[in-house]
């Protein structure tokens, strides 16, 4: 089921790097594989054979790609159970979320498959006759994909999709915390047909590695899925050769519930986004404002259902939570928790570790949390709700929109008005009125201000990886 060795992808091989490291299931914390690290030599062979792999596949007809792209989701299909266990062994995730993420990545594929043949270009009616003007969607040129490890599939999937519908090849370095997953997907891509160069993938030290691959004129895209702190950084190196950026960056979802919401619906909905995953989700809802007038019936209905979350390995049955994928977040979930109490807020519920193996941390419930806690500022990225009350519209909006991330926000309402207005005034990427789906294959999916810029998914994903020419031609 898992492989010993997690290996790199470069020009069609599977290959040993010169370095390796443990991977650690993060539900027992114990080791369960090695992973290869690329050196200088590997990076520069996966350059090498991406520019030639690419010169090749962007002549392919659309409809080439669409047959390997169809076959690649085929296969990931077909592999669901065995992909999802592996995202379950690396991320800690139960194993429905993980089927459910895998099952996205399979209609990613597809619709990505699709819509790369409709790429098209236009026709300009030009201001002389014996002039024709047009306008043609060309592949940018190879792409790097740098993914984090909270969707392990989706993040890499996406990226490798997105490419190779446009005709661009890539090098995708996932982390080295969720490898054997992007491994997987990569098999898929390769036993598809998907020729040798345009699909490598690397892994090790994520400093020196994207520094040696943004620093090579080759590639000609960057898409990164991160914090921003590392999309500042990418975005830095990739100015000197002025390649062109997708930067899906973090948030710090606000959450309004407005005195006529409904309250079961909100709760239900809620509750269940915002421990998905552990709460390691850029658009989990991480700020709750509630009306005062509703305030106390909420806390006391979320509370209810946190009650009921069952704790666990996500490959037990019954469990739906399971552990932060990273010992090291176990500390910060302290210091978010301790801040926030110290600061004045309630501690409801949780706030602590949990006895045994693996990086459990209690569903932590945080009530009447100031603006100036720290938790309101930094993204928890992990199972804590902080909730707070709002008197009026104004000024939840204010308070919504001060910090300067913008991915997702979610509004609870049964007023239009209320729903039109908080739409069209939050600073976000997505905005979600009474439920929390805001990413589909089909949907563009990016953030505003530093949650990055630019979409992944939707035809704006797609045309991401392409640039325009336009070709004028005269006939006297």
């Amino acid at each position: 089921m898992y492989k010993d060795k997690i290996q790199l992808f470069i020009d069609g091989q599977w290959v040993d790097g010169p370095d390796q490291k443990e991977i650690v299931n993060p539900a027992t914390g114990k080791t369960i594989g090695a992973l290869a690290s690329a050196g200088t030599a590997d990076l520069d062979s996966a350059l090498i054979a991406a520019d030639r792999a690419f010169n090749q596949w962007k002549t392919s007809t659309a409809a080439h790609r669409w047959e390997i792209l169809s076959r690649a989701a085929d296969f990931l299909s077909q592999r669901k159970n065995a992909v999802a266990t592996i995202v379950t062994m690396e991320n800690g995730k139960t194993l429905s979320e993980a089927l459910g993420e895998v099952a996205f990545c399979v209609d990613a594929i597809r619709w990505y498959a699709e819509e790369g043949k409709r790429l098209y270009g236009r026709v300009i009616p030009s201001r002389n006759p014996a002039v024709r003007q047009t306008v043609i969607k060309e592949p940018v040129g190879p792409a790097l994909g740098f993914a984090a490890w909270n969707f392990p599939a989706g993040n890499v999937t996406l990226k490798i999709a997105g490419a190779l519908a446009a005709g661009c090849s890539v090098i995708i370095k996932p982390s080295d915390e969720t490898p054997a997953t992007a491994a997987a997907i990569v098999q898929c891509f390769h036993d598809a047909g998907a020729p040798a160069g345009t699909v490598n993938l690397v892994f090790g030290a994520a400093a020196p590695i994207s520094e040696h691959l943004i620093r090579s004129p080759i590639p000609k895209k960057v898409s990164l899925t991160g914090s921003t702190p590392v999309g500042k950084l990418l975005q830095t190196l990739a100015a000197d050769t002025l390649k062109r950026c997708t930067m899906e960056l973090g948030g710090h979802a606000p959450v309004i519930v407005f005195e006529d919401a409904d309250l079961d619906l909100s709760l239900d909905r809620l509750v269940a986004a915002k421990y998905r995953n552990a709460g390691q989700v850029c658009t989990s809802p991480t700020r709750f404002f509630v009306h005062e007038r509703l305030y106390e019936q909420f806390i006391a209905g979320f509370v209810e259902r946190v009650k009921r979350i069952q704790v666990g390995n996500g490959l037990d049955t019954g469990t739906t939570m399971g552990p932060l994928t990273l010992e090291r977040r176990l500390d910060i979930m302290d210091q978010l928790t301790s801040d926030a109490v110290h600061k004045g807020a309630g501690l409801v519920m949780g706030g602590k570790r949990l006895d045994g193996a693996g990086f459990f941390y209690a569903p932590t419930v945080l009530r009447d949390v100031p603006d100036d806690a720290m938790i309101m500022n930094d993204e928890p990225f992990g199972p804590i709700a902080p909730i707070t009350s709002f008197k009026n519209f104004d000024e939840v909006l204010h308070r919504a929109n001060a910090l300067p991330f913008g991915l997702a926000s979610y509004v609870f309402t049964k007023s239009a008005a209320h729903a039109r207005n908080a739409g069209n005034q939050l600073n976000a990427g997505q905005v979600a009125v009474n439920h929390t789906s805001v990413h589909e294959p089909e949907t563009p999916f990016g953030g505003v201000n530093e949650s990055g810029y630019g979409s992944e998914s939707g035809i704006e994903g797609l045309e991401a990886y392409t640039r325009l020419k336009l070709l004028t031609e005269r006939f006297d």
